[in-house]
């Protein structure tokens, strides 16, 4: 599959092969790109300004809604290219796949809302006779770098509100899942004109820093991991930039809690893509009194989950991205039942596959738990006060999102005010989202956030105008 540039396919001298996870078969191939092709695709978007200046408000809107037409239309083909080149199972592939028409739909909407405001200016010295009012204008050019986990619903996540604001945009999917993020980028150039679409592939050692040196980007919208961001933040120098970081995310289930529903929320929310999501259930906090319950509910449900090929409808986990992957998390499950933890189910690897995992007795202290373990495992830590539950849950850099089960309201408020993190759900597992709502996290989780409107917003800039009557 080729890249876009100017609203051309181009191909390159070296090529990437995209390989299946679950098979190593070949998925397909695709440009690595260079300097000069990122260099072009960067001046492409910088000359589009114009042209999409020109575009009315209602015409982005109308064109975007397109774009979630076709994606409807080429639903079940989108689905099975996410399966394909990331292994993700073919029933969340499609969940994925309508997010994504979700959330074009949402962009097209919001087109049509870039609100200003009325500035009183007579409320100050001198500003007597004079009319005050802002206008929200596009920055320029957006760079979007997306990863392999959700390859076409948070490439939509960023390209389409930068669109929405009437901006032009470079997309860089990961090597490891590029093509529903191209396929994308081809319906979009379709709709829009030349160059304010632009897609290219390659390693971000190479492409990345070209796009995050260069004068004419005007924003940097990055999913990925906490290394990266930080550099992207240091290099990055005057550019706006969101960086949507890694999480740890907590579940906190209090001695009052729904066991049953906790349990589900716990194996929907850990096993989810085989672990492989920043908002995963990484860390289960349980009061002791009913850790044992816990446990052994966990240990009987986590048995009943069918791993396989992904593009079996009835398979619940497949493989993780590469071997690589599936190794260090084989690893750090090694690691954790060395220093003490039980392993109570799972633990053993075959190729791309980890098998889902149950470890109990975990502290804190132990690298399952104090960094982001991409897997499939759920450790557990016992606690047996609210404060300590807290204060584990606060325990690690990470601030995404995170989980309490309980009845008591009162509880439930106090978690939602104390825990750190950009989102407390109450009665629900971390790994929940629309795609309105805002979200993002703090501290090591990121800064910024997306979710349409909320994206907007920062891909936009305040302009007050102000009319002299005297």
């Amino acid at each position: 599959m080729e890249m876009i540039i100017d609203g051309k396919g181009v191909s390159g001298e070296k090529i990437f092969t995209v390989r299946n996870p679950f098979n190593g078969d070949e998925v397909d191939r695709v440009p690595l790109a260079g300097r000069s092709d990122v260099e072009r695709a960067i001046k492409a978007a910088h000359r589009a300004r114009d042209a999409m200046a020109d575009l009315s408000a209602r015409k982005i809107s109308e064109k975007l809604y397109d774009v979630a037409d076709e994606l409807k239309t080429e639903l079940d083909e989108f689905a099975r290219l996410i399966t394909l080149e990331s292994g993700k199972p073919i029933r969340f592939s499609r969940d994925e796949v309508k997010r994504s028409v979700e959330t074009a739909r949402l962009s097209a909407e919001e087109a049509g809302r870039l609100y200003g405001e009325s500035i009183p200016m007579d409320a100050g010295i001198g500003g007597k006779g004079l009319t005050g009012f802002t206008v929200r204008i596009p920055l320029g050019v957006v760079a979007a770098i997306t990863p392999f986990n959700y390859p076409l619903n948070l490439a939509i996540h960023k390209v389409g509100p930068a669109l929405a604001a009437g901006n032009t945009t470079i997309l860089k999917p990961s090597l490891e899942a590029p093509l529903s993020a191209l396929k994308l980028a081809w319906i979009l150039s379709e709709h829009f004109p030349p160059g304010a679409v632009n897609a290219v592939t390659g390693r971000g050692s190479e492409v990345g820093d070209v796009i995050i040196d260069s004068p004419l980007v005007d924003k940097i919208t990055f999913t990925g991991s906490v290394e990266v961001g930080r550099y992207i933040s240091a290099r990055a120098s005057m550019k706006k930039v969101t960086l949507e970081l890694g999480g740890n995310d907590p579940l906190i289930v209090m001695d009052d809690a729904d066991i049953d529903s906790a349990v589900e929320a716990t194996v929907r929310g850990s096993y989810l893509y085989s672990g492989q999501v920043c908002i995963a259930v990484k860390r289960m906090i349980v009061h002791e009194d009913v850790a044992d319950e816990f446990a052994d509910k966990l240990v009987n449900r986590t048995g009943s989950l069918r791993a396989g090929d992904p593009m079996d409808v009835r398979t619940d986990v497949g493989p993780l991205i590469n071997e690589d992957a599936a190794i260090e998390v084989e690893r750090i499950i090694g690691a954790a039942v060395e220093d003490g933890a039980e392993l109570l189910c799972g633990g053993s690897r075959r190729g791309n596959f980890v098998e889902p995992t149950v470890l109990d007795h975990v502290v804190p202290g132990m690298e399952v738990i104090e960094r982001e373990t991409f897997g499939p495992v759920s450790p557990i830590i016992r606690f047996t006060g609210a404060d300590e539950a807290i204060r584990i849950a606060n325990g690690t850099c990470y601030a995404l999102q995170a989980g309490v089960f309980t009845e008591n309201i009162r509880t439930a408020l106090r978690m939602a005010r104390e825990i750190e993190a950009g989102t407390v759900l109450v009665n629900k597992q971390s790994t929940f989202r629309v795609d309105h709502m805002p979200f993002g996290g703090f501290r090591c989780s990121g800064m910024g956030k997306e979710g349409v409107k909320y994206a907007i917003r920062d891909m936009t800039r305040t302009k007050l105008i102000v009319l002299n009557e005297n």
